[in-house]
């Protein structure tokens, strides 16, 4: 088949997605299992994929759902227990003490705590984490969870301490002809490293605006006055704390590599901002706050959304610092179980792992590694709770923390359990053959091969849009990087580009796929889950849409800046500026 007729084919499970979850808003627990029926139809029936191979992809998905799922759970027992401790009031009233401003309170939740979260964790962590705590501290649950995906970007390159570069990028590139014709002599791991540098550049780059847009977005869809103008009002505080992430997370990408930028930047960023906010600095002359809990629409309004109700008359034996430890505990084992080689391996043995090995005879293997997992971390976060707010006292408090976590976890299984399977089939349609070549292509390659043929030298402005559909379509930026990182390089190859040139291209890659992550199905639903928000994914992407398109523009007009001439520095400047002129100029209801 031509080039044309396979792309047509690779769309069709894209726009199934889009079409019914997006367009028609149904709820993901519908849309998903036709997504799965449409992608396998034409896997089998028109791509020419093995029937086994499609049903062994099938199965590693439903694995990879049901691990999602474990994190999901372990947010929501945690969520749970601090409400049933009496935590949750204490957690939020200390936010009211520092500022009762929701625009700072989601900076510094979201943008600085979730970004440290990512550094150490990744896979939807901070998501999980951090739309459950804005939730609890008052906002509306789509409020929450809006400002935990916007936030998945900038950090995402070097989540789970560096996943996305140092397994994405190289095993995308590792051993590859192409690769080792044009960098030389330069190890794997060093061309690597300097491509995490400019990632790093350009996310810093594009992402100082992700705090001042959040804002925005929160005071537009949220606000009394649906404005945006109210949320660019924090500026001075939104660039601040922007600034306090990025500086730390480029001079930690350019010292030490790939694994820690995110995760230090976090660190730093909060060790800045709080006591700069709890001091007032560069904090906006007014305040933002919701309307009347009365007054919030239906569709902003999740299950768990009674999880803000203090328990006052036990929250007062509770101190801030032991309210927030279980916090603390999640946080310090999340690091712990990603850096430190002994815990790392003893939790990733082979005694505490279940594996599928070549499902079907398909050669595709599948494993879990529960103790590894963060939900498990989220877990004894929990466990801690218990003991630390001496719950024992409280007769059946802990109890109900667990039977009203298992009830919630039902919704979101039922559209995980479609979700992934249907990822892991369309990225494993390995078979397709494009006429005039021997070669098998599967869809995602198909998509990009028929765009980078469309664009010719202008592929860098295209290359981080390539990114964010494998993140959007596989749910991961590192296997985001894995497919599209020689594909990349490749390309970059074919259109005159030297080893400088390639590195670039294959960072505007992984800056796309970080801004994937903000409209990843199964990233949303499960974040949702969190909240109690399933059934509203649809609305969730559509708003996210905004600055995932600012996020893949920008980088790739920055892209081409770097490669071709500065002078494309000015439409990047346009592109700036005209984002927040359209915040700005937008008309408010008021």
């Amino acid at each position: 088949m031509g080039l044309g007729v396979l792309f047509l084919l690779a769309l069709m499970p894209v726009f199934t997605v889009f079409l019914f979850l997006v367009v028609l808003r149904w709820p993901a627990k519908h849309a998903m299992p036709l997504a799965y029926l449409v992608t396998l139809g034409i896997a089998l029936t028109l791509w020419g994929t093995d029937f086994t191979t499609a049903m062994a992809a099938s199965v590693n998905g439903i694995v990879t759902a049901l691990n999602i799922l474990f994190i999901v759970f372990g947010a929501i027992v945690l969520l749970y227990t601090l409400r049933e401790s009496g935590a949750i009031a204490v957690i939020r009233q200390g936010f009211m003490d520092i500022t009762p401003d929701r625009r700072i309170q989601a900076i510094i939740i979201a943008w600085l705590f979730g970004s440290m979260i990512e550094g150490a964790s990744g896979f939807g962590t901070p998501a999980a984490i951090a739309a459950p705590l804005l939730l609890a501290i008052g906002f509306p649950a789509m409020a929450a969870v809006l400002c935990a995906l916007i936030i998945q970007s900038t950090p995402v390159s070097f989540g789970a301490v560096g996943t996305p570069m140092i397994v994405g990028v190289t095993s995308g590139l590792e051993g590859q002809s192409v690769v080792e014709r044009l960098i030389g002599t330069t190890p794997i791991e060093e061309y690597v490293v300097h491509i995490g540098t400019q990632v790093a550049l350009l996310h810093g780059l594009v992402g100082i605006l992700i705090p001042l847009i959040m804002a925005g977005m929160l005071t537009r869809f949220f606000g009394e006055n649906r404005s945006f103008r109210e949320g660019l009002r924090v500026w001075k505080f939104a660039v601040f704390a922007a600034l306090a992430f990025i500086l730390p997370y480029n001079l930690v990408a350019n010292l030490l590599g790939p694994e820690f930028p995110s995760l230090i930047g976090g660190l730093v960023g909060l060790a800045i901002v709080l006591p700069a906010a709890r001091a007032g600095f560069l904090m906006p002359k007014d305040q933002f706050q919701f309307p009347e809990r009365a007054r919030w629409e239906a569709e902003w309004i999740g299950e768990l959304q009674d999880v803000e109700e203090p328990s006052a008359e036990h929250s007062r034996t509770i101190s801030l610092l032991r309210a927030w430890m279980p916090y603390v505990i999640v946080a310090v084992l999340l690091v712990i179980t990603r850096t430190v080689d002994p815990v790392v391996d003893f939790l990733r043995a082979e005694v505490f792992t279940i594996q599928l090995q070549d499902i079907f005879g398909s050669g595709i293997n599948v494993s879990s590694q529960p103790l590894y997992l963060p939900g498990f971390m989220l877990l004894v976060g929990s466990v801690a709770t218990y003991f630390m707010h001496r719950m024992w006292t409280r007769s059946g408090a802990y109890a109900t923390a667990w039977r009203a976590s298992g009830k919630m976890i039902i919704g979101a299984g039922a559209a995980l359990i479609f979700a992934v399977p249907m990822v892991q089939v369309f990225l494993n349609t390995d078979a397709a053959v494009l006429a005039g070549s021997s070669e098998t292509y599967s869809m995602p390659e198909i998509m990009a091969l028929a765009l980078a043929t469309a664009t010719g030298e202008a592929w860098p402005l295209l290359s981080p849009l390539i990114g964010a559909l494998g993140a959007f379509i596989a749910g991961s930026n590192t296997v985001s990087n894995m497919m599209f990182s020689l594909f990349q390089f490749a390309t970059a190859e074919s259109i005159g580009l030297d080893a400088q040139g390639a590195a670039l291209v294959v960072a505007l890659q992984a800056v796309g796929g970080a801004a994937g992550n903000m409209i990843c199905v199964h990233n949303v639903v499960a974040a949702c889950a969190t909240v109690g928000l399933l059934g509203r994914e649809g609305a969730l992407i559509r708003k996210a849409l905004l600055p995932m398109s600012y996020y893949v523009a920008a980088a790739g007009v920055l892209g081409m800046a770097l490669i071709y001439s500065a002078s494309w520095l000015l439409l990047w400047g346009v592109i700036v500026v005209a984002t927040i002129a359209f915040m700005w100029l937008y008309p408010s209801r008021a």
